[in-house]
């Protein structure tokens, strides 16, 4: 069931009129649950009894971290002596560290059989015959990644003190909440338990902006990401044929692709869950807009840094151990971001290359706050300006590894960036037959799209001005007939829907 087809809206429409005709909250649980088990199973039927089982064993293990501990000495329930009570919180403690290391290797264990057991295979035993990439994506569960770092921070956030949950359907519907379940964002269990306690009553201002999310999202992925993907796939699968200037637009391209694309999917998925009352996180913050590495990583895929940030980073030592373990830490992190994306050779070299590039970052502003002449110029326009500059070219030109994971293919392309001519017979078919356009108006029109991008967020972040409900509503079927009328034939699948 794609978010953008007629079949999803009839489906979303089906489920608010019952999930709001009944007022018990218990129904409006299972109503929930069972509407995305259903959606689930319109795209991998065959997964879901795996998936409702690895549920249940996270529930468990959260409830047992979370068993009562033995009564203090002084209380009435139990009388112990001060030292038989200290020895038997130490046996606890064990315990509960011995049930947390389990839930989170359980976890990781499932994710690597899934997402990494063939790339290992080839990469050990390269003669062996085993399945195809084609044949074993076939059998990976779509959003295994989310699910299981999603279960990972609910045990944490349990062992650190946090209560468990006593309501298997409470959790099961957190875990299956359709609207985020294939791509995120990431959310906490304890924040969207909240919510399903404190639903927000629909209100006109609430229906506008949940209608409105949903339809920007959609002209996002329909419109914009898919006809930019359609040239960044023809390009990228013809490398031996296309020039320095092809691979360039490609590679811009893409990064506008990867963020459409994805932004547009939370954005539907912030709006179908605001239709229901509830709220989820923000996963991007204008992150083109950026004017370091850092930076970039707290506006880009937030929920994903959040958790990288609390669940590795902090644990690690976070910044409190110097800056060589502080640089440490980052690659580490990022490495395994990069990992968390792909078992490819691409994706390590991108988690390390951004991991190293956050600490050259710590390095340069630790020696620009020792000399308040360069601590100066980087707040001036022109600092500022060359920041963003240097901030997102290196941004878009790692991109090459993410769309190009294989070693040999991105490379191909960092080798053909200057200099290098197009093959006319490439320029004919892609630009002439597949697009209709030439290679400047190519780049013109990704030009137009930066500076519509800098438009809204001067709109939203400089001006803090936003559209009043009545206008959101006007702009609602107008974003969806745009769709209907101008989105490619045959939309390309999420990006994200791989991770």
């Amino acid at each position: 069931m794609n978010f953008i087809s007629i079949l999803y809206g009839l489906f979303l429409l089906s489920v608010l009129g019952i999930y709001w005709f009944v007022a018990q909250q218990k129904l409006r649980l299972w109503t929930l649950l069972l509407a995305s088990l259903v959606f689930y199973a319109s795209l991998q039927v065959h997964y879901i009894p795996l998936l409702v089982v690895l549920t249940f064993f996270n529930f468990r293990i959260a409830k047992e971290i979370d068993e009562k501990t033995i009564p203090h000495p002084h209380s009435s329930e139990w009388q112990l002596s001060e030292e038989e009570w200290y020895f038997a919180q130490i046996d606890w403690n064990h315990r509960r560290l011995k049930l947390l290391w389990l839930g989170i290797v359980s976890n990781v264990f499932l994710l690597l059989i899934f997402k990494y057991l063939l790339p290992l295979l080839r990469f050990f035993s390269p003669n062996l015959v085993i399945l195809s990439d084609d044949s074993f994506k076939l059998i990976t569960p779509l959003g295994i990644s989310f699910f299981t770092f999603e279960c990972i921070a609910y045990l944490v956030d349990v062992y650190r003190g946090a209560p468990a949950t006593q309501e298997f359907l409470q959790f099961a519907a957190y875990k299956f909440f359709f609207a985020k379940l294939i791509s995120g964002p990431i959310t906490r269990f304890h924040s969207l338990a909240s919510e399903f306690k404190n639903l927000r009553l629909l209100t006109p201002d609430i229906v506008a902006e949940g209608l409105w999310l949903i339809a920007r999202g959609a002209v996002k992925k329909g419109i914009l990401a898919d006809h930019l993907g359609t040239f960044v796939d023809l390009c990228f699968a013809n490398l031996q044929r296309a020039g320095s200037t092809d691979l360039w637009l490609a590679t811009f391209a893409y990064g506008f692709q990867l963020y459409l694309d994805f932004s547009g999917y939370v954005d539907i998925a912030r709006g179908s869950a605001l239709l229901f009352g509830l709220v989820l996180p923000e996963n991007f913050d204008f992150p083109y807009f950026s004017t370091s590495i850092a930076d970039f990583w707290r506006r880009w895929h937030i929920t994903l840094g959040d958790w990288l940030r609390n669940y590795l980073y902090f644990p690690l030592g976070g910044s409190r151990q110097g800056f060589d373990r502080t640089c440490f830490n980052l690659i580490i992190i990022m490495l395994i971001a990069g990992i968390w994306h792909g078992a490819a050779l691409g994706f390590v070299v991108w988690g390390v290359f951004h991991g190293l590039a956050l600490g050259v970052h710590r390095f340069t502003d630790a020696i620009s706050n020792r000399f308040e002449d360069l601590e100066n110029f980087w707040q001036q326009p022109l600092g500022i300006t060359l920041a963003w500059l240097l901030t997102q070219f290196m941004v878009f030109t790692s991109w090459v590894w993410f769309r190009l994971p294989n070693l040999e293919d991105s490379s191909f392309v960092f080798q053909h960036l200057w200099g290098f001519p197009g093959d006319e017979q490439f320029a004919q078919k892609v630009y002439v037959e597949a697009l209709n356009i030439t290679q400047y108006q190519l780049a013109t029109l990704l030009v137009v799209l930066y500076i519509a991008m800098a438009g809204v967020y001067i709109f939203n972040r400089t001006l803090k001005l936003q559209f009043s409900w009545p206008v959101k509503l006007v702009f609602v079927p107008l974003c969806f007939y745009s769709v209907w009328l101008l989105a490619p034939e045959g939309s390309l699948p999420y990006i994200y829907f791989d991770f």
